[in-house]
């Protein structure tokens, strides 16, 4: 048995894969205090006594980065750079404003301590840290209170042994951990942001594991940033790869129930009750190198995601101005949306219970009961400053929650040179359905597809994920990085035997600031960099020299993949029900299904289609069918796309 587990603001999902294929799901309320206890009594009621093995998206290292509730870190540096991690690149966040807010360092300046040492570009080793030096910085560490440390020498992706022999002499002071292991590259401040990050969240990482293990006897790995699973060991001393645990899943899902659909080409959206998570995948899922998470950089192979504070729990408020917003803040799992029984503030979940399309004992199969007097109570927050009834505060609030994600949506698309007419909208999470026809339409785009088990397809893209560890080493005047390449492969073999190993450099044009990520071959990769240089940029120059920056090795073992395959029918399944629902400004009796009564053949909205943990609204001008696998394919219709 396979169980994979998605822990999200709002609830916890756990799909159960049987050693005869079946697919089962669970939903539990999270507990953001104390999540560990949520999943454990989920484990409790789904796995059996035979193995079972645990693949986990967790949010702990995130929330913990963002709420800045990590673990008391120390810096270690190159004496004379004690400020590197507060410099930064000296970018401007906001532009034009001539009086921003500094933003708190993750290390203060009392926690920051230089070590008299030095190692040049090219490798040499100019100064090796005496042991006088490493006995003043162990006690001055351990005088400051400090539960982890993050080391980050010059050109220690070069040179590891100065801060290997740094690491060694601290080790009992608590969590350490140095850049040359966590983020062998060049660029300083990046590689020093990434460690300092991973020393921040380890420490809690490591405790959430230790409580997770010792309340179960069920192997646990976790879902790393780069939409590969690591082994619980692994992330312990790597949490910063998992800084997007939860939303990888989604992606692989994503794209994983697409290809079995037929469509290559889709814009994955992904809306929770804390977040709405979207990504593009042109084939495969994009990926990253580089990201910021709070305005930290995080250099670590990644999916390439874009997150806003936009989900079912979003609360929405009227500011000063008398302006109608919605997030990010939230509600969360605790109070939750007004609906929910013990919140008070409205939230875009309230507000489709106000319109209708969210009935009382419709989520988790019934096992949640909502409250829609307290839904339509709360929505007078929002009515009584704006003038209008709770019905038009409600429609309002979806609204503007749809703008915000529409944003998120041009983010990945858009404005990285692609037509969101070119893809189809992928929707899921327990109210990506609600909003997927009506962003569609505002993007231009034709086609939405929500797939079988939406509301908990992060949690079933574990399922679907291979075991992955990444390999990276610096190689700037590297003239041939064969050698670079056969150390990492040695290091991934060792890491994840029988692994598939795949070949990739960061290269660039002489003199160029950034550099592309292409597969690398036999005699190099130049041809490949032109490719790439030139669809991303519009232009190529082949007779400019390439250099090469990084090379990368990703040790990949393959996952057997849960199937899809669902009953066709023909033939609907029981008559549908009629609700009262308000649709394109009006109340409006509308037929309601459950996603076994939708068939193979064509229907025309509006229909609203429920399903364990996910709704879907097909408005007028939309038909809709399901495929053998179990995905909604929702299609405009010609006469509704021209006008």
């Amino acid at each position: 048995m396979r169980i994979g587990v998605d822990a999200g603001g709002t609830f916890t999902d756990f799909v159960i894969l049987h050693d005869d294929g079946r697919l089962e799901v669970l939903k539990l309320r999270s507990n953001p205090a104390a999540p560990a206890r949520v999943i454990l009594e989920g484990l409790r009621l789904s796995a059996g006594a035979g193995r079972v093995e645990v693949i986990h998206g967790s949010t702990v290292g995130t929330n913990a980065l963002l709420e800045r509730k990590g673990a008391r870190t120390a810096f270690v540096t190159t004496s004379g750079f004690e400020d590197l991690v507060r410099i930064g690149r000296q970018n401007r966040q906001q532009l034009y404003n001539l009086t921003p807010n500094p933003r708190a360092p993750l290390v203060p300046a009392d926690r920051s301590f230089g070590v008299q040492e030095r190692a040049y570009y090219d490798g040499v080793i100019a100064q090796r840290p005496s042991a006088r030096e490493i006995s003043r910085l162990k006690a001055a560490v351990k005088r400051s209170g400090a539960e982890s440390v993050a080391i980050c020498f010059l050109h220690a992706y070069q040179t590891p042994e100065n801060e290997a022999a740094v690491e060694e002499a601290l080790q009992e002071l608590g969590f350490v951990c140095r850049s040359s292991e966590i983020c062998p590259e060049f660029r300083e401040y990046e590689r020093a942001s990434t460690t300092v990050i991973n020393a921040y969240i380890g420490p809690l990482m490591d405790r959430y594991l230790s409580e997770l293990e010792r309340g179960t006897r069920h192997r646990i790995s976790i879902m790393q940033s780069n939409g590969g699973s690591l082994p619980a060991r692994d992330a312990r001393r790597h949490a910063v790869r998992t800084i997007l645990s939860g939303p990888a899943g989604g992606v692989i899902g994503a794209s994983e129930t697409a290809r079995l659909s037929g469509f290559a080409k889709i814009l994955g959206f992904d809306m929770g009750g804390t977040s709405t998570d979207v990504c593009l995948c042109d084939g495969v899922p994009r990926e990253s190198g580089e990201a910021s998470v709070d305005g930290f950089p995080i250099r670590i192979p990644m999916l390439d995601i874009h997150t806003v504070g936009a989900g079912g729990g979003s609360i929405a408020r009227v500011d000063a101005g008398g302006l109608l917003k919605v997030g990010p803040e939230s509600a969360g799992a605790v109070p939750g949306p007004a609906c929910y029984g013990a919140g008070e503030e409205p939230t875009v979940t309230d507000a489709h219970v106000v319109l209708g399309r969210i009935e009382a004992d419709q989520l988790a199969a019934g096992a949640l009961h909502l409250d829609s007097a307290r839904a339509a109570h709360s929505m007078d927050k929002v009515a009584e400053p704006l003038r209008l009834d709770r019905v038009r505060s409600a429609e309002g609030i979806l609204r503007v929650a749809n703008a915000n994600m529409e944003r998120a949506i041009r983010v990945v698309s858009v404005e990285r040179g692609h037509d969101p007419r070119d893809f189809a909208l992928l929707a899921f999470g327990g109210c990506g359905g609600l909003h997927a026809c009506e962003l569609a339409e505002q993007l231009g785009m034709s086609t939405v597809l929500v797939p079988a088990f939406a509301g908990v397809l992060s949690a079933l893209g574990l399922l679907w994920a291979d075991t992955v560890r990444d390999f990276a080493a610096g190689a700037l005047r590297q003239t041939n990085p064969e050698a670079l390449f056969r150390k990492l492969e040695r290091q991934a073999r060792r890491a994840l035997p029988g692994a598939r190993l795949e070949r990739t450099a960061d290269l660039r044009y002489a003199g160029q600031s950034y550099e592309l990520n292409v597969p690398w071959s036999e005699g190099g990769s130049s041809r490949a960099f032109h490719r790439e240089h030139h669809r991303i940029y519009g232009y190529s120059d082949e007779s400019r020299p390439v250099e090469i920056v990084t090379v990368r090795v990703r040790a990949r073992r393959e996952t057997a993949k849960p199937a899809l395959a669902r009953e066709t029918h023909t033939r609907s399944v029981g008559k549908p029900v009629k609700r009262r629902i308000f649709l394109a400004g009006g109340w409006r009796l509308t037929p309601v299904l459950r996603r076994a009564q939708v068939t193979s053949r064509a229907s025309s909205g509006p229909a609203l289609i429920t399903d364990y943990g996910a709704t879907t609204l097909i408005p007028s001008g939309w038909k809709y069918h399901q495929d053998e696998h179990g995905t909604l394919i929702i299609r405009r219709k010609p006469s509704s796309r021209n006008s």
